[in-house]
């Protein structure tokens, strides 16, 4: 009996797969399409098991749809632009470039060996100047079309790297970088209009019934739709043209609750005090000095600003409000001014409590509350309160039909208007570093902004540059920087930003349907391979990426470059759960803690001990495979040790999709004892004698169709653990058969069609040694029989008094008064009666037989 040897039949069937182009795509007219994409990686230098969870699935999905008779597309690509680069070019003294492309061939190489089902031929990489040309040329064409405009805007300035972060990249107020405090700065920056398609990215979300709830409620709340009043406060001594401060509020239910107006320091009225008052000018510097993000605003100390300017309240002109500059207030949101109600918001509720202004309840959850004890109280809309200062005749009101009333009433007094708005922002692209795309204009003293014309495309970056001085090394490359207007030939300078990465991976999908096309898309390819019908990954890319993406396919349409039908260009998402592990730790030098990886680290019974020194090292729960804590597994380890068929088995097995796995050194071997359960089966049913009889072909081919029917439904409901056990039971029953050897073979040839989308390898060594005809990766998928599927006969249980006692096996169309017959005449049933005579028995056919004693 031969042993089952991954090393050996891995790489044969792979350079199989490679010689007969298995996976490589072309339009078809004759097939049905179907486009599988996972989210293309960073090419950071390393694999870890959460790509080969997420390439996995995406494989087994493409693997199936061949079968299934689809003509599949199925690429593969690299987020190649990014601040990690500059920063590998800053500490190992390489250029970004240099950094990027070593590491796309390492992954490569890493990816080659799980044999996914890639077109290789089709790969991208976002760095590639053939890449980004046309991505450039999109930039012009969404400028024409006005997608595309450049403003004035306050950003999160890191001043150590001297560049722009993104929101996410703001990490308790400091760059994710440099660590330094992270400053509101105000600079010209390139913008989407993403803002105009609110309502439609919105919409739009009921159309996209394949994608998981939470991730359209994420978007849902990340557009933000409200409802509000938008109104004015007349001054008080305020400077000349400041007679108003508009103010935009989802609650005017708490418009009487009013206790003070705030602005930010970035508005009109702030930055007109600034300018005459030092005071106010100390102050909002200090203010441009904190972050922009949410979380830093909510949890950072409140700090106002006393201006002296008092407001009239719209409802009681002889009440007067103070103003007040606050540090908590955007003035990218809303129109940059809020009325502070600290009896129903907790953020102003602390910053009245700090400068000791009234808080005022609006509604208590009671009638007869006391108003001091519910300071801060905000219940959700849904729920009914009594409003003591409210806008209608009925007090007991939800607050949405309170800010409904107070609408009304504000409008009907003249009081400002009902205004819907989005929370949803434009997307500033402008980012201030060497290693991403060039944006593709020039400025011109004489011209303006001018595009750059398409025949000099691309703009591509220089690579003689050096990182040993902060900021953007594009500002002092003075060669690449000064050219020549496009419009008037005179003398004019690059734009030195580059686009947000986001950009890049915004229209990938679309590149993929033509990717060595001498235009972004080629329309008759995009018509074709559009939509992805099944996209994967992270649930943390749920947001921005996918809006991003979302509109994206809406400007790619304006401008030509998609049809009309991949306005949505992902039909079904799925976004599976992170492979975990435990962490282990030790003390280093003055206690600092060490991280160890798993291969360092002994197992015995429950501790956890160094294999070199024996030292017990402290575990920590598992946690997400993460570089810093070197709780990461190696996945060329797993396939060196036991093949990369275990793998794929094992990340699809212990868990289902969407939820986290724990890697086990325990689990991986488990997996791989079952692969050679599966290969030793195999042979054993070749060696048989050929004809040899049997008893029993009829109940294994039975089990064999109910398998192929539970198997394809799990693998067409993202259901891979189910199939997966359904899968191992088969495999235990056919070990048990004592069918004749043409059952068997039919049995064992059937199993590792299953099985081969998740262990295709295996599969094909064991289709070859069976004899099957041509590869596997190209043989239909297995059809169930359905009469094969109907159960001649069912086994019931048996309860009494509500206490299972017994179990019959009766044919499965027996009448409900014979089966009641049997139950009663059943050995442990007459025990436990002992000469009671049932009140009742209730028959559920093909369920179960209840005896009430």
């Amino acid at each position: 009996m031969t042993r089952y040897t991954p090393s050996e039949i891995e790489s044969r069937w792979q350079a199989a797969w490679e010689k007969h182009e298995i996976f490589r795509a072309t339009r078809s007219a004759d097939k049905p399409k179907y486009y599988v994409l996972e989210m293309f990686p960073y090419p950071s230098g390393r694999i870890h098991m959460g790509h080969v969870r997420n390439y996995t699935m995406g494989d087994v999905i493409a693997r199936y749809k061949l079968a299934r008779g689809f003509n599949v597309l199925h690429p593969m690509g690299w987020d190649a632009f990014g601040l990690a680069a500059e920063n590998a070019a800053m500490q190992k003294g390489i250029h970004p470039g240099t950094w990027t492309y070593q590491n796309i061939e390492d992954m490569k190489s890493q990816l080659k060996p799980l044999g996914f089902s890639l077109d290789w031929s089709r790969e991208i990489a976002t760095c590639h100047p053939e890449y980004y040309r046309h991505q450039q040329a999109m930039f012009i064409d969404m400028i024409e079309a006005g997608l595309i405009y450049r403003k004035n805007a306050v950003v999160n300035w890191d001043p150590v790297d001297m560049t722009v972060l993104a929101n996410e990249q703001v990490e308790n107020g400091r760059g994710w970088r440099s660590g330094a405090l992270v400053e509101r700065r105000e600079l010209t920056q390139w913008f989407f209009r993403i803002s105009d398609y609110s309502e439609e990215l919105l919409s739009a979300l009921d159309r996209l019934e394949n994608w998981p709830a939470k991730v359209r409620l994420m978007q849902e709340n990340w557009i933000g739709k409200s409802r509000g009043l938008q109104f004015a406060f007349s001054t008080i001594d305020a400077p000349d043209g400041h007679d108003r401060i508009e103010v935009y509020t989802t609650r005017p239910d708490t418009l009487l609750g009013a206790s003070f107006v705030g602005i930010s320091p970035d508005h009109p009225l702030a930055k007109t005090l600034e300018r005459d008052n030092p005071a106010v000018a100390d102050f909002v510097a200090e203010c441009r000095k904190g972050g922009t993000t949410e979380e830093a605003i909510e949890t950072g100390e409140k700090l106002g600003f006393d201006t002296g300017i008092r407001v009239r309240h719209p409802f009681d002109t002889s009440h007067e409000l103070p103003v007040y500059i606050a540090n908590f207030i955007l003035m990218d949101y809303g129109t940059g001014a809020i009325f502070g109600c600290p009896a129903h918001d907790q953020r102003d509720f602390e910053f009245a409590t700090k400068y000791g202004l009234p808080i005022i309840s609006t509604f208590l959850p009671s009638e007869d509350a006391d108003e001091e004890l519910f300071v801060a109280y905000v219940p959700p809309k849904t729920e009914k309160v009594f409003y003591n200062r409210g806008f209608a005749g009925e007090q007991w009101q939800t607050g949405a039909e309170a800010v409904l009333a107070a609408i009304a009433f504000c409008e009907s007094k003249g009081v400002g208007q009902g205004v819907t708005k989005y929370r949803l922002r434009d997307w500033g692209l402008s980012r201030q570093r060497y290693w991403g795309c060039p944006i593709p204009v020039v400025h011109c003293d004489a011209c303006g902004v001018v595009p750059e014309r398409k025949e000099n495309l691309p703009v591509k970056l220089p690579e003689d540059v050096t990182f040993d001085i902060p900021g953007n090394p594009l500002d002092r490359h003075d060669a690449w920087r000064n050219v020549p207007c496009p419009a008037c030939g005179k003398d004019a300078k690059r734009e030195t930003d580059t686009m947000d990465t986001f950009v890049d991976s915004s229209w990938y999908y679309a590149r993929f349907t033509a990717p060595r096309a001498e235009t972004p898309t080629v329309m008759e390819d995009a018509q074709y391979w559009m939509n992805v019908d099944q996209y994967i990954g992270g649930v943390e890319h749920a947001i921005l990426h996918l809006l991003y993406a979302r509109f994206f396919a809406r400007a790619m349409q304006i401008t030509g470059h998609l049809p009309e039908s991949a306005i949505e260009p992902f039909d079904a998402l799925f976004t599976q759960g992170m492979v975990t592990h435990a962490i282990y730790r030790s003390k280093g030098p003055e206690g600092r803690p060490v991280f160890h990886f798993p291969e360092e680290v002994e197992l015995q019974g429950d501790r956890a001990v160094l294999r070199e020194t024996g030292m017990e090292v402290e575990v920590i729960p598992s946690a997400k495979m993460s570089k810093s804590k070197n709780n990461v597994v190696d996945p060329l380890n797993i396939i060196s040790s036991f093949g990369a068929d275990t793998a794929r088995w094992f990340v699809l097995s212990d868990s289902p999709p969407e939820r986290d796995v724990e890697w086990t050194a325990s689990g991986a071997e488990a997996a791989y004892k079952h692969l050679g359960r599966v290969w030793s089966l195999s042979d054993r049913i070749a060696a048989m004698s050929d004809g040899a009889a049997g008893e029993g072909d009829e109940e294994l081919l039975r089990a064999m169709h109910k398998t192929i029917h539970d198997v394809t439904m799990g693998v067409e409901s993202f259901g891979f653990n189910a199939a997966i056990a359904k899968l191992y039971g088969f495999t235990a029953t056919l070990q048990k058969s004592k069918a004749s050897k043409a059952a068997q073979r039919e049995a064992v040839m059937t199993l590792a069609q299953l099985m081969s989308p998740m262990t295709p390898h295996l599969s094909e060594e064991i289709w070859s040694a069976q004899g099957g005809e041509g590869l596997i990766a190209t043989a239909p998928w297995p059809t169930a029989d359905e009469a094969m599927l109907v159960d001649d006969t069912v086994t019931l249980p048996i309860q009494v008094n509500g206490k299972r006692r017994a179990e019959i096996q009766v044919p499965a169309d027996m009448d409900k008064a014979e089966i009641e017959k049997l139950a009663l005449a059943h050995e442990a049933v007459v025990r436990t009666l002992d000469g009671a005579t049932p009140k009742k028995v209730i028959v559920v056919p093909g369920r179960i037989v209840n005896v009430v004693a």
